[in-house]
């Protein structure tokens, strides 16, 4: 237990200083919500209600999709995996390592989001704080579940990066924090409740713990860990 947990913080550290990390987990979404903050509050001021929201949704889902498959398939399609067998490390600390990376600066991120948003663009802050970063919590979560899935099926880098951004820019689109998903066409409203950032951005922006909307948020979890837990099987096996 030990080792394991001595792994994680070394992989943490390690992301630290990954530059393909800072622009996915940090840089990126940090001048997106620099920009386009700006504008949202310009155009809409009601946008200053949901700002906070809208931005980690997005940063959250940028950070998962594109920054964490990426690394995964670095592991699991080059020698690395040989190495895991070769020294008895269990095949699935790649992935829990990286989880725990990446979840521990997505939750930084959408800290630095929290503290500035009120003080550039007079954001209103959520009003339950503790139900905000549980909710959040949960969030990061099935996002980085479902960025396990893409990361362990699809060995080729140049494949991956196509349909992470296929996936990511669908579920940004059409989750509603661009504009009400209430202004889409019927098709694409169900359509964009296929992915975790239109569930994610209704859970952070409601005034309370609505089960309604936890329910597809577990749905979607449990879904994307009994995949991973497959193909990780598979990976065993080749």
């Amino acid at each position: 237990m030990k080792a394991f947990l001595y792994g994680m913080v070394l992989q943490w550290k390690l992301d630290i200083r990954s530059r393909a990390l800072l622009i996915t987990c940090y840089v990126v979404p940090l001048l997106f919500f620099a920009v386009m903050g700006g504008i949202f509050t310009s155009l809409m001021p009601e946008a200053k209600d949901t700002l906070i929201q809208s931005m980690t949704v997005m940063g959250v889902s940028m950070g998962a999709l594109i920054g964490m498959p990426p690394s995964l398939s670095e592991i699991y399609g080059t020698d690395i995996k040989k190495m895991y067998r070769a020294n008895g490390v269990p095949m699935y600390f790649g992935l829990v390592s990286l989880a725990f990376s990446a979840f521990v600066h997505l939750l930084i991120m959408s800290a630095i989001i929290l503290i500035t948003a009120p003080i550039a663009f007079d954001a209103k802050i959520p009003s339950d704080l503790p139900l905000y970063f549980t909710t959040l919590t949960a969030f990061i979560a099935v996002s980085l579940s479902v960025a396990g899935v893409l990361g362990l099926s699809v060995k080729n880098q140049a494949k991956l990066t196509m349909i992470s951004q296929l996936i990511f820019l669908p579920s940004i689109m059409l989750s509603g924090i661009m504009f009400p998903a209430k202004l889409l066409p019927g098709i694409l409203n169900k359509l964009g409740k296929l992915f975790p950032a239109a569930w994610g951005y209704q859970l952070l922006s409601g005034p309370k713990f609505d089960i309604s909307i936890i329910f597809p948020l577990l749905l979607i979890f449990i879904t994307a860990v009994i995949l991973c837990l497959f193909l990780l099987k598979k990976q065993r096996s080749e």
